[in-house]
């Protein structure tokens, strides 16, 4: 399939892939129809989607069987009056519901919005206003319609709420029931064209409110290199993203690019995560390929990796936040397998990633992907040289990338603020080595400036890691009178030193650290904490930590 949209599919090395690596963008593109429907028709029994919970259920579906319900849920959808244009939220977890209605909502050119379960009433009257969602397909949980029902008085957009089960709130949509009663599909004309909205994420953010990223009908597109060059797959592969279907990383992993490779996405509807539990899902299913952040691998690697048969796995990417070079290390220990890393944001696709051609460097995220034209800028202005510090930019001057946002809906102010004179800012802060290698620093926001000296979160924090007390850690700066800031640490002890959270172990701590990188790094001040405070994604509030010492 991915013949269709590259110029040239193979490539022997990076200097290759840097000089021929070229999209083809149809005149008009819409996923569900030409990669969907088009693999139904020319291998209408090849596997799409392996899935299964944890209860025990399990359910295969062919690119046929995706077709026919992906047609019935886009029929059901006009029925009630959705159509091109409209905004339709999914709070679907890993239910397989969510692909047949994100591949209907192509197909009649609605607009996407997936969302987690973890949303409160707050959160969702947030989002039903801001983008004036029409309508809500949830799970059937209690809990959540009963978020939902508690916000609709106050969202005076929405006109239809939908369940896909088991539990159906009075007034609302039966999702099976509706399906199934649906009439034939006939597909509308003039569906879409590329420059139309078909994806929205709400972005949870560190400080603020949510972000509206809004992506357009070629975004899928853009995700080729994500799958067939970063998670290397092919037409018989069986991928395991690790991700809620609530959050970008879940179109990153478990849908668009995946398929254009051929592959086979499989899903574990899961409520809790344990990682004996997902190793045996790797185990039973023969999984080839996994991707998950560095939290999900430090939780696998303090398992008895022995007690599995890891035989079919080839191939583990890692993304979300930094890679520790110690989970790195430990990982590849274990089980043979590199980490290859990938860097990107919810605004793009992948931006920076370590190639199957590519030696992976522990702790780099790799080397740019071309598809984008990206630079490092120091705050002068001025590309940064080896080793110097500088936002993480993409330079549109030459050409607007595939699988690049169109903004921030209905925010232009917003969209300035990040993009303009055709350069989009990251505002990630990264280093590159004399072999063109990016290295993670942290948000602009977060970077510490002590003594004159510029101080990374990440780069302590790795440092940190290595140390067996420490299971996570985050850190930020304290104003200080004479350094203008000094490093504090905010830790969550292993079981094992919980009882030892005392001055010695803070010393020990500190030398470590010093031993580990740069002394000036070293943490001056360390807290033990039980938990730390993170956004809705899981991503650590360091401005909240800030904010806390501040008081």
């Amino acid at each position: 399939m991915i013949e269709k949209y590259l110029k040239q599919t193979k490539f022997s090395d990076q200097k290759d892939f840097d000089a021929n690596f070229e999209l083809i963008i149809p005149e008009t593109f819409n996923f569900a129809y030409d990669v969907v429907d088009e693999w139904a028709r020319t291998d209408p029994g090849k596997k799409a989607i392996c899935w299964t919970n944890d209860k025990g259920e399990h359910r295969d579906f062919s690119f046929a069987e995706l077709k026919e319900y992906s047609d019935r849920t886009a029929s059901y959808f006009q029925s009630l009056g959705i159509g091109r244009g409209d905004m339709v939220m999914l709070i679907l977890k890993r239910r397989y519901e969510f692909w047949f209605a994100i591949l209907a909502l192509h197909k009649i050119g609605a607009i996407a919005i997936p969302a987690t379960h973890l949303l409160t009433k707050k959160d969702i009257v947030y989002r039903n206003n801001a983008a004036d969602i029409k309508a809500i397909v949830t799970v059937g949980e209690k809990l959540v319609t009963r978020h939902v029902d508690d916000a609709v008085p106050e969202s005076p957009s929405i006109k239809t709420l939908i369940s896909v089960g088991p539990f159906i709130p009075e007034g609302w949509g039966d999702f099976h029931q509706g399906i199934n009663r649906a009439g034939a599909f006939v597909r509308p004309k003039n569906v879409n064209t590329n420059d139309d909205i078909s994806l929205l994420y709400f972005t949870s953010g560190t400080t603020g409110n949510p972000k509206m990223v809004a992506h357009d009908f070629t975004y899928p597109l853009g995700h080729i290199s994500t799958a067939r060059y970063w998670h290397n797959l092919g037409k018989d592969s069986l991928h395991l993203t690790i991700a809620d279907t609530g959050w970008a990383k879940a179109v990153w992993g478990k849908i668009y690019g995946q398929w254009l490779a051929g592959a086979t996405i499989f899903i574990y509807d899961h409520e809790k995560f344990t990682p004996a539990n997902m190793l045996d899902m790797i185990q039973k299913y023969k999984i080839t390929s996994l991707c998950a952040p560095p939290t999900i691998f430090r939780f696998l690697i303090r398992e008895d990796l022995t007690k599995y048969d890891l035989s079919s796995l080839e191939y583990c990417t890692i993304a979300g936040e930094a890679l520790n070079p110690a989970v790195y290390e430990n990982f590849y220990k274990l089980t043979g397998i590199k980490l290859k890393e990938g860097y990107g944001q919810t605004e793009t696709t992948l931006l920076v990633f370590t190639a199957p051609w590519t030696e992976a460097k522990p702790g780099s995220m790799g080397l740019p992907n071309p598809q984008y034209d990206i630079d490092l800028l120091t705050s002068d202005g001025r590309s940064a040289e080896e080793g110097e510090q500088g936002e993480i930019v993409i330079r549109t001057d030459r050409r607007y990338p595939t699988g690049m946002f169109k903004g921030y809906y209905r925010d232009a102010e917003l969209t300035h603020s990040v993009y303009h004179d055709h350069v989009y800012y990251t505002g990630d802060v990264a280093w590159r080595d004399e072999e063109g290698y990016y290295w993670f620093i942290g948000r602009n926001d977060d970077v510490i400036k002590s003594s004159g000296y510029r101080i990374g979160p990440f780069e302590v924090e790795s440092a940190l890691m290595t140390h067996r007390a420490v299971v996570e850690c985050a850190i930020t700066g304290v104003p200080d009178e004479i350094r203008g800031q000094v490093v504090k640490a905010t830790i969550i002890l292993s079981e094992d030193y919980k009882d030892k959270a005392n001055e010695a172990l803070i010393r020990e701590l500190q030398e470590h650290v010093k031993t580990v990188t740069a002394p000036y790094k070293y943490p001056r001040i360390i807290e033990f904490v039980d938990e730390l405070p993170k956004t809705i994604s899981g991503k650590i509030r360091r401005v909240e930590i800030r904010s806390n010492d501040a008081k």
